[in-house]
């Protein structure tokens, strides 16, 4: 076969020769660059893959450490003062009714457990709020801490082009922790 091809190349014309072997380099270049692309995704692939496994090799490795210090910070905490996601949702509610917020709403909430653990959050949005009212609710809610803490928030005026007006516009996320009672 190779001495086929090859007849077949040196029956050819100069010109044709050329065109020939320019084709032949432009297929061979775009091949060499899809595969040094696919093995540079390769490489980086395994470097991730290998620090990942080599953290949770640490983690495993210090399993009770870790335990530990969970069982630890679990005892700090009173569990009749964790919140669940309902708790949580009544909490804040008459929390921003005592700081004089009118125009809030709660958006979706999450639930994540990881045994002792359960954190929950909750989308909490206000609309047209003074400052001094927003600044008194999130004082009230870092009194709460570490039961209840802001894990985002943003903030934005609530009318763009009128910016003696003090209204605010406020979205946060706000979480609890919840010490999950195992039953004997």
């Amino acid at each position: 076969m190779i001495a086929t091809i090859r007849a077949f190349f040196l029956s050819r014309l100069l010109r044709e020769k050329v065109l020939i072997l320019a084709l032949v380099v432009i297929v061979v270049a775009l091949w060499l660059s899809s595969a040094a692309g696919r093995a540079g995704r390769f490489v980086a692939e395994t470097q991730s893959t290998s620090v990942t496994l080599a953290q949770q090799s640490k983690w495993l490795a210090n399993k009770d450490a870790v335990e530990k210090a969970a069982q630890k910070a679990a005892n700090r905490f009173d569990p009749t003062q964790t919140l669940d996601g309902t708790r949580l949702l009544a909490a804040v509610s008459a929390i921003a009714r005592d700081a004089g917020l009118r125009n809030y709403s709660t958006g979706s909430s999450e639930d994540l457990s990881t045994g002792q653990f359960a954190v929950h959050t909750l989308q909490f949005t206000v609309v047209r709020a003074p400052w001094s009212v927003l600044k008194g609710f999130c004082v009230a809610l870092q009194q709460r801490s570490p039961y209840i803490g802001i894990e985002q928030f943003s903030v934005a005026a609530a009318d763009r082009g009128n910016s003696s007006v003090d209204a605010l516009n406020v979205s946060m996320k706000v979480s609890s922790v919840e010490v999950v009672r195992r039953e004997p």
